[in-house]
């Protein structure tokens, strides 16, 4: 844990019980603050008060005097309105900020020149955010990861002057970053912007000023450059004087590092690290993930055969294109992760052909009428949930496919269709493109249900 000290006997309002605002609630008390926490749900509030923390409506809560309210980052700042604790706080001009930006304010006391990684874009995130802990962790560095992956930021070992090789790896979504003023990593990844969180944010140009803060307060910023939004971030932040390392996965000119087929390459033509092999980073997105990472190491004088070494050894995430194990001849991926198709289309383009697709669930907008040029790398598909008549329209007579209608019948026809095709190496992709809130809580637990069914059938091997 951090104890947020910042706030020491000063009074502070905490609204959002879940996992990141309980973690807060219980740093702030330990730094001494005197803390009052609400939410909206009456179980996250008897949890808080069997935590041991002051609950208490923060619409009865006298707000003079109050330093800041907390906001859990789930908790809408602006769009589509302002929560009411928001408009109170704005009411009485007390500061709206996040764990993140006390994370922050922790680092200012405690040591202004630790070690911090922020990593934020529209996709990627956590995979490049895993992938740059891991290869730090490989060349001996203290690594503390966190943030919108896995650990809240407040329950992390704290920044410390005394331990010069801690390092912070944070992963930063749109939310965090507009509760967090005071955020300024030493390394600052930006990878990609596309249309995303609009009713969070209310336009597209808000959300991609948002994520424009941390790369302006960044000492280093590396920045994707291939969508039109972040190259124009990239250009203001080198405009300031800010050191700016650029990325493409397609070579554009003047990019600081590019990816050529499964090789990162410096702009001087020299290989920097090989991707051939590397099953948990395949597909160009993950080209781009691991050229940041790459880029991020090599900022803190990482050898390159220490960063080869750690992308050969890196696991990747549970359920973004991880490889379950073989069945036979099939190779089984779990990319439960993928909930609209703009995330399937990654996985399908990681694949020229043989893939066995398990896809469906709870529809999003559009479908995935525009995965139709992919169509030709689908052998066949299995349908599974609410989508699978709608999916099996747009699928018509281009692709062969089956209504499965769950995951257990999708599993066992799609291994032996796969076993009994010609390819040399088919692919048994869960790739959902839908929601799982139709059939599983969440695509945590989709994922673990197709890890269990394709690992219980008897020719399975693990990798």
């Amino acid at each position: 844990m951090i104890p947020v000290e910042s706030y020491r006997g000063r009074r502070v309002a905490l609204f959002g019980l879940g996992g990141s605002g309980l973690a807060t609630a219980k740093a702030l008390v330990a730094g001494g603050a005197d803390v009052t926490v609400w939410d909206d749900s009456a179980s996250a509030i008897e949890k808080a008060r069997a935590a041991g923390l002051h609950a208490a409506d923060l619409r009865e809560l006298d707000w003079k005097g109050v330093a800041a309210l907390v906001l859990s980052p789930g908790v809408p700042l602006t769009h589509p309105e302002p929560h009411w604790s928001v408009k109170l706080a704005h009411a009485f001009a007390v500061p709206v900020i996040g764990d993140v930006d006390l994370f922050f304010r922790e680092r200012a006391r405690r040591a202004p020149d630790a070690l911090v990684i922020c990593i934020t874009g529209t996709n990627g995130k956590s995979t490049t955010t895993a992938l740059v802990a891991h290869l730090l962790a490989e060349a001996g560095f203290d690594v503390e990861m966190g943030g919108n992956i896995g650990t809240p930021v407040l329950e992390l070992e704290p920044p410390a002057a005394d331990a010069p090789r801690r390092v912070h790896v944070l992963e930063c979504s749109s939310y965090q970053i507009d509760l967090a003023p005071t955020i300024s990593p030493t390394i600052g990844i930006h990878l990609n912007l596309s249309p995303d969180h609009i009713d969070r944010h209310g336009t597209f140009d808000r959300y991609a000023a948002v994520k424009e803060r941390m790369i302006a307060a960044a000492q280093i910023a590396i920045v994707g450059i291939d969508d039109p939004a972040s190259e124009a971030i990239a250009l203001r932040h080198a405009k300031t004087g800010g050191r700016t390392v650029t990325l493409s996965v397609v070579a554009k000119h003047g990019a600081s590092l590019h990816v050529t087929g499964r090789a990162i390459v410096n702009n001087q033509g020299d290989t920097l690290a090989d991707l051939t092999g590397i099953g948990a980073l395949r597909g160009a997105h993950n080209g781009q993930n691991a050229a940041a990472a790459v880029a991020a190491c090599l900022q803190l004088s990482v050898p390159r055969a220490v960063i080869q070494k750690g992308l050969s050894t890196f696991p990747g995430l549970a359920h973004r294109m991880e490889q379950v194990g073989r069945v036979g001849r099939a190779l089984a991926i779990n990319d439960s992760k993928a909930t609209n198709a703009d995330s399937t289309e990654k996985a399908l383009l990681a694949f020229e052909q043989g893939l066995f697709w398990i896809c469906g669930g709870k529809p999003k907008a559009g479908g995935i009428a525009d995965l139709a040029p992919l169509f030709p790398r689908v052998a066949k598909a299995y349908l599974i949930g609410e989508a699978a008549e709608a999916f099996s329209e747009t699928l018509g007579d281009t692709v062969p496919h089956m209504i499965a209608g769950t995951l257990d019948v999708a599993v066992n026809q799609a291994v032996a269709d796969a076993n009994h095709s010609e390819f040399n190496e088919p692919v048994i992709l869960l790739s959902p493109s839908c929601a799982s809130f139709d059939q599983f809580p969440n695509f945590e637990v989709r994922g673990r249900t197709f890890r269990d069914l394709v690992s219980a059938l008897p020719d399975f091997r693990p990798l």
